[in-house]
């Protein structure tokens, strides 16, 4: 097997035993099926690209989640310059769940529909926070320390409440 074959299914392993980060990167940045779709394939191809630079100085879910944040954080800059280019406002983004149990299911879109409104720092840090990453792994992926986390993890979870209690 050749290097190349080899970084290859190297890559497609770690990405497969990883891929629901990127699914969820891509729920929360956007509402659109096909868009997501489209994320999806976005966020591997650079993932792909960059992997020769993945040097395994951490884990590799962590480097994951930076690259799939980035690629959607630049995805969503570039619609809404489109949406704005086209003088539409945005619209908030909510989850498309299948109802179980409507109770549950309202207070998962409520949740949802409350995080859409977060900046897009804060919604990394919470989809990270939620999915039960480390507050030294999120500082990481961030790109802020530790103590930074744990204060915008309290204003965020403020935040979030309030909003709630709104709606």
């Amino acid at each position: 097997m050749s290097k190349l074959e080899n970084k290859e299914s190297e890559f497609i392993k770690l990405v497969s035993e990883s891929q629901g980060i990127i699914h969820k990167v891509c729920r929360l940045y956007c509402d659109d099926h096909t868009h997501r779709e489209d994320l999806f394939q976005e966020i591997i191809l650079q993932l792909w690209k960059s992997y020769p630079s993945f040097k395994g100085n951490s884990k590799f879910s962590s480097w994951m989640y930076r690259v799939g944040l980035n690629v959607a954080i630049q995805d969503f800059r570039k619609e809404k310059k489109r949406k704005y280019l086209f003088l539409e406002s945005l619209e908030v983004k909510e989850p498309s769940i299948s109802p179980k149990n409507n109770d549950k299911d309202e207070r998962i879109n409520a949740l949802y529909k409350a995080i859409s409104k977060l900046d897009k720092i804060e919604k990394a840090i919470m989809m990270l926070y939620l999915d039960e990453v480390p507050n030294e792994d999120i500082a990481e992926i961030i790109g802020i320390s530790q103590n930074y986390v744990r204060v915008k993890m309290t204003r965020i979870r403020t935040k979030l409440a309030n909003d709630i209690k709104i709606n």
